[in-house]
């Protein structure tokens, strides 16, 4: 039903600025930004599951917890620059937008490195 709510959310959003674009193309940008933000709001329960699914599953399973903040960080980086390169995008600037995916993309790649090379030593005490 979540899903219902943030689409009928979304379609309410791009029919406001639709109707606003032709005579107020500014506050188009701004409608975005407060439909991604409601939907947002309304992402925090999946967020919260989420998390606790993420807790059951570190406590039931030995991995180091470190490994669990990494990929919580990774999933924060993914979302936050999606959203604000489609804001972006929405008012015009998609160089902009495109730097702020570039950094997102480098900024996931770097905190992959220290669990790429934990696989890598893992697969090398198998090998040897």
């Amino acid at each position: 039903m979540d899903i219902i709510r943030v689409s009928m959310l979304g379609m309410c959003g791009v029919i406001m600025g639709f109707f606003l674009k032709g005579t107020r193309a500014e506050y188009t940008a701004f409608i975005t930004m407060g439909i991604g933000i409601m939907i947002l709001g309304l992402a925090v329960g999946k967020l919260e599951y989420l998390f606790q699914t993420l807790g059951n599953l570190q406590k039931s399973i030995s991995v180091d917890q470190e490994y669990f903040y990494t990929l919580i960080k990774m999933v924060g980086i993914t979302y936050i620059g999606q959203f604000s390169a489609g804001i972006c995008k929405d008012a015009g600037h998609q160089a902009t937008a495109a730097q702020i995916e570039l950094f997102c993309k480098l900024s996931v790649m770097v905190l992959s490195m220290p669990i790429l090379l934990a696989l890598l030593e893992t697969i090398q005490e198998f090998l040897t």
